[in-house]
């Protein structure tokens, strides 16, 4: 699986579809990290555009879908694109500062935890390379 990350105004990734929002979340200083109901292992809050919806809204609302976030800040990072079988996908990485969280709503995420670094066991490997530029992009947010 082939990764690239773009500027937020890349050329590249001008007019592409944003299927994905990758939201990075830190609340009281540590990474909120979610466990799926089907999994153990750990994941950056995402999720998918809805047909109607601006990719912007889709990462507020999986957001709150997956941690319960009540107030949020929330900034564009980059873009980024994967590789897989030929086809080139496009999606967006964004950073939260959560000032509260509530409730887990009753979707497909039966844990969250708070992490001062990545954990060990992740779902995708490449959540790696996304923490990473994460990471890089708190220092300046």
């Amino acid at each position: 699986m082939d990764m690239k990350f773009h500027s937020l105004d890349d050329k590249e990734a001008d007019g592409k579809e944003l299927i994905i929002a990758i939201i990075g979340a830190v609340y009281k200083g540590k990474w909120i990290f979610v466990r799926h109901g089907e999994r153990d292992t750990w994941e950056i809050p995402a999720g998918h555009r809805e047909k109607e919806e601006d990719i912007d809204s889709a990462a507020a609302r999986e957001l709150f879908e997956e941690t319960g976030a009540l107030e949020f800040e929330i900034t564009p990072v980059c873009i980024y694109s994967m590789k897989e079988d030929g086809i080139r996908s496009f999606g967006k990485i964004f950073y939260a500062q959560v000032e509260r969280l509530g409730k887990l709503p009753d979707f497909e995420i039966d844990e969250i935890a708070l992490f001062a670094d990545l954990p060990e066991n992740l779902t995708y490997p490449v959540q790696r390379q996304i923490f990473k530029r994460l990471a890089e992009a708190r220092k300046s947010i």
